[in-house]
């Protein structure tokens, strides 16, 4: 940083809503990257595909409207899914089903998002998924859903290799199936293999951000970047915590330089591309809040089963004998060694 060459940053600004102050230098430096207009904002906790509407998402829209007239956002970002726990603002984010009512729920919420803001916003393509066809269709209804706000995509490369693996899906056969032209911003990180459990020797890879970028996911980079006319950001992503010894730090350096280097290579070959703004092609006043109660219900259902259940074949057992089965949600589809990976990660973060 001290050397420039941090061209821009990312700020997870919601996970500092709860702190009352923050230190002066942090302050600064989000200004001066704010002035060069070189700072962009990535939601964490809004919950957006949460089918009950809550105090806490209306506070979050309050929170980013007063942070947006401090800061001047190149652009703002939310995950996609849900987050289990009680109150869906705390927990793990997981994918719902692909229905039109929850299309309609996710555009009323990026919508809001937009008004807050007053800048272009967009999704994440999210790393988890059940099934193979909910992984296959990811790409489409991320494109549905940004549509009305003429909104934007960060493509998580390590999120794509998570797929590519968990689903033995070829790169070719994904990425095509992702609405490229609408990718403004590109993620790299590293994350961390587990034991299927019911699918033994079969690991699934997770996005825990908190290892080395792997070789697999600086080829997706490469390979990738060509195909996004309007990327603006590609962006590092690492954990503080997984950055106490010499080692990680070195290693972390030896990442940012090798992203920098294919970053720098591309932009040489790139030269001349116009940018998409991302912004609504024309005004729009948000109506009543959407909301979907019965989505609300089985993601409280949902969220209780993966949280509690001792094993994986309970949750499997629970699963079935919920009015989850037989609807929207497939669950008759889900892979295995993905049912529990839902169960840890939900446990884990409760």
């Amino acid at each position: 940083m001290e050397v420039g060459r941090v061209e821009a940053l990312e700020w997870s600004f919601d996970t500092l809503f709860w702190a009352e102050q923050v230190p002066e230098w942090f302050t600064e430096l989000l200004l001066t990257y704010s002035q060069q207009q070189r700072l962009v904002g990535h939601g964490v906790y809004f919950s957006l595909l949460s089918g009950r509407w809550t105090a806490e998402q209306q506070q979050w829209l309050q929170q980013l409207q007063e942070l947006t007239k401090r800061f001047a956002f190149d652009h703002i970002t939310e995950h996609f899914g849900f987050f289990t726990g009680q109150n869906f603002h705390s927990g793990a984010p997981l994918p719902i089903p692909y229905t039109r009512s929850a299309l309609h729920l996710g555009q009323d919420r990026l919508q809001r998002i937009q008004q807050a803001c007053g800048c272009p916003v967009g999704l994440e393509n999210l790393a988890f998924a059940y099934s193979l066809d909910e992984v296959q269709r990811h790409g489409e209804f991320l494109d549905e859903l940004v549509e009305p706000v003429n909104g934007f995509l960060i493509l998580d490369v390590h999120n794509l290799f998570c797929q590519l693996h968990n689903f033995a899906v070829p790169y070719e056969e994904l990425i095509r199936r992702y609405p490229l032209d609408r990718v403004r911003e590109i993620h790299i990180s590293g994350g961390s293999w587990d034991d299927s459990g019911p699918t033994p020797g079969r690991p699934v890879r997770r996005d825990t951000h908190d290892g080395a970028v792997p070789e697999e996911v600086f080829q997706l980079l490469e390979q990738t970047m060509p195909r996004c006319p309007n990327l603006r950001y590609v962006v590092l992503e690492q954990l503080g915590n997984a950055l106490k010894t010499d080692a990680q730090h070195t290693q972390f350096r030896a990442d940012f330089c090798r992203m920098e280097a294919l970053v720098t290579r591309h932009r040489s070959r790139a030269a001349g591309r116009a940018g998409q703004l991302f912004l609504p092609l024309q005004p729009g006043a948000a109506g009543p809040v959407a909301e979907d109660e019965s989505l609300y219900a089985q993601q409280q259902q949902l969220s209780r089963i993966l949280e509690t259940a001792p094993t994986f074949e309970e949750a499997r057992r629970q699963l079935q004998a919920s009015p989850l089965a037989h609807s929207a949600w497939k669950i008759e589809e889900w892979e295995p060694h993905m049912l529990e990976t839902a169960r840890r990660i939900a446990q884990k973060w409760q």
